[in-house]
């Protein structure tokens, strides 16, 4: 029986194809190749699967000769977008099909018991950018899951994006992917590959940390890896990050260096052997697993690269090893916290930046005047659809530190899905630092996770109605690879006691565990009673959040402890909520806490209060009451 594309990729390093397009150029193509249903689509290489699909086929035989283990399918533009362009959306499957079946047809002819060879369903980003509102991402992914369904039909062993130049098209397509295997029931790899530019980052002006922490919260991505834009030298640094980094297999497709502009066209100039020797760097020192070409490069670029690398193992075999101890079960799931410390990426993301859940010297700073319950400015600016004025207040959060802002839309009488959306998008391109989205709604939060790029936090869950809430919540963070913050409160209210904030902790945990989370993306909440109505019963509620922060990170200490931290001072005077505020976080951060829901400009350090006031704000905090016989 032959192996599976996963169990080459198990063996050995698999070696893709070069471009399909460069291919094209050089066939000397008429206008008649281009003309379908008496209509001419200059420059529709997709159309070719339908007019010439001997060509198509024979290219793919040109790479599978040269010795490309893997073809992908001439289908970069087989989607409502780039057919639309030609007003041939309804062909996208049509389209994707043929494709399927003419590469379908090469791999058969050259596989053997000993050398299979493999298709992908490739699909690119099209022309138009969802984070720029140029298309929407309902539009995404309706067509990305339609050429799938279609791709799968036909035959591919794998599913690929490539190309892909902003993160919430990832997100779509992603999502398309998944819904399109559950479509054919059948279940395939699927291997994502960003575009960073010369600039450094992805065209919107995403780094490298902020994909691949994106595209390590769905466990069905196979592999990850870049292709496009630029030649192999541009890639080190961004191949090195993914190696030190990524739980998953590296995929890496560079063009044949940079374009040079000669007699108006570009010719690309980096040689077959000089590909070689850039893939094999690659796989020795970075473990790369799957090399090929993109822009400019032939089947004499793959020859070259075959010929160098054979059935070359992976390189850094022992990285391979020591971040996924189940390789060759190709068990994703890093299985021990000690190697998810060492190479994971543990925070939140937004389209620009990675943003690590522990803060050096600090903590997570979670800004909280993005939130319609609690800031009076934000509420007015929502009441009087001032968007700008909105996002100025975001503005202003992230200059003063804010790492993560809190945003919440929910005001009585307005549309909550309608104004977080148009919050998020201005948030989703304007502000840099992740998002956390703040809503007890469930079509909000999936609204808000279809408009944010990135991985943003939910917040939040709780048993105050039993499972079925959390559950469903937690099947939204699964699907749109989010966060979770999960509030100490079951069916018998706020858990009071260390003990109990500790039992629903773990409660939360299995949850979120069976539903695939990694501890390192929940945020327990051990939730804290106000110290400013003088009730007796509550007079020792901040040391039960104290303690019960620090007995669940002792448990769990990959798990975030995070709190609404003005809680504790509400009901009194500004300068009094200061001081306890800022007392009550020092001892909950030497209890374990690592992020805080704050206006961080409103705390004060212990200098600038004093220290006999700063001990009258330790002992309301410890309820220490010297002074209560006075």
């Amino acid at each position: 029986m032959a192996k599976s594309f996963l169990e080459v990729l198990n063996e050995k390093v698999v070696i893709w194809d070069g471009a399909m397009g460069t291919q094209l150029q050089a066939a000397g193509l008429s206008v008649a190749d281009f003309t379908y249903d008496g209509v001419h689509l200059d420059g529709c290489n997709e159309i070719l699967n339908l007019t010439l699909p001997d060509i198509i086929e024979e290219i793919h035989g040109r790479y599978f000769a040269a010795g490309s283990d893997i073809v992908e399918t001439n289908t970069f533009g087989s989607t409502s977008v780039a057919l639309g362009e030609y007003d041939r959306a309804d062909l996208v499957a049509t389209v994707s099909l043929a494709a399927a079946q003419a590469a379908r047809r090469a791999a058969d002819q050259f596989s053997t018991p000993d050398r299979p060879r493999f298709v992908a369903g490739a699909l690119g980003p099209g022309t138009k950018l969802v984070t720029l509102g140029q298309v929407t991402f309902d539009e995404l992914e309706r067509t990305y899951t339609e050429s799938f369904a279609a791709l799968l039909e036909g035959g591919v062993d794998v599913l690929l994006l490539e190309t892909l130049q902003d993160l919430l098209m990832v997100k779509a397509g992603v999502i398309a992917a998944i819904a399109a295997m559950e479509q054919k029931g059948r279940r395939v790899p699927l291997i994502v590959q960003v575009t960073m530019e010369q600039t450094g980052t992805m065209l919107l002006g995403t780094e490298v940390a902020a994909a691949l922490h994106f595209l390590e919260g769905f466990p069905e991505v196979t592999a990850i890896g870049m292709n496009c834009a630029t030649g192999p030298l541009e890639m080190v640094s961004h191949i090195r990050f993914l190696s030190e980094h990524s739980t998953r297999p590296i995929s890496i497709q560079p063009n044949a260096g940079l374009p040079a502009m000669e007699r108006g066209q570009a010719v690309y100039k980096l040689t077959p052997d000089q590909l070689a020797d850039w893939h094999q760097k690659f796989i020795t020192e970075y473990g790369v697993a799957l090399v090929g070409g993109c822009c400019g490069t032939t089947p004499a670029h793959i020859q070259a690269v075959a010929d160098q690398i054979g059935n070359h193992s992976h390189g850094n075999v022992a990285h391979w090893q020591t971040v996924r101890p189940n390789f060759p079960n190709f068990d994703y799931h890093v299985t021990t916290e000690a190697q998810m410390d060492a190479f994971a990426l543990r925070g939140s993301s937004s389209l620009y930046i990675f943003q690590p859940n522990e803060q050096e010297n600090a903590f997570l700073i979670v800004g909280e005047k993005t939130n319609a319950n609690g800031s009076k400015a934000f509420r007015e600016n929502l009441a009087a659809e001032n968007w700008e004025g909105l996002l100025e207040i975001g503005r202003e959060l992230e200059a003063e530190g804010s790492h993560v802002l809190d945003v919440c839309a929910a005001y009585v009488g307005r549309d909550e899905v309608r104004d977080m959306q148009e919050i998020l998008r201005r948030f989703n391109q304007h502000i840099t630092v992740p998002l956390m989205i703040d809503s007890t709604e469930l079509n909000v939060m999936e609204a808000s996770l279809r408009t944010v790029a990135g991985r943003p936090i939910i917040n939040s869950i709780n048993f105050e109605d039993g499972e079925t809430r959390p559950r469903r919540v937690l099947e939204l963070c699964r699907k749109y690879g989010a966060s979770i913050v999960a509030l100490t409160i079951n069916e018998q209210g706020m858990a009071k006691s260390r003990h109990d904030k500790l039992a629903v902790a773990r409660r939360l945990i299995a949850l979120t565990r069976e539903y695939g989370l990694a501890d390192h993306d929940v945020f327990i909440d051990a939730l804290t009673f106000t110290l400013g109505s003088g009730d007796e019963e509550f007079r020792g509620s901040a040391i039960e959040t104290i303690e019960a922060i620090r007995l669940i990170r002792q448990e769990f200490p990959r798990v975030n402890a995070i709190l609404g931290l003005s809680n504790v001072s509400f009901g009194l005077k500004p300068a009094a909520r200061q001081v306890l505020n800022s007392v009550f976080l020092e001892e909950a951060r030497r209890a374990g806490l690592n992020a805080a829901i704050v206006h961080y400009s409103k705390l004060v350090p212990e200098s600038r209060v004093g220290s006999e006031i700063w001990k009258i704000g330790e002992d309301l905090v410890f309820d220490r009451r010297q002074f209560a016989a006075a």
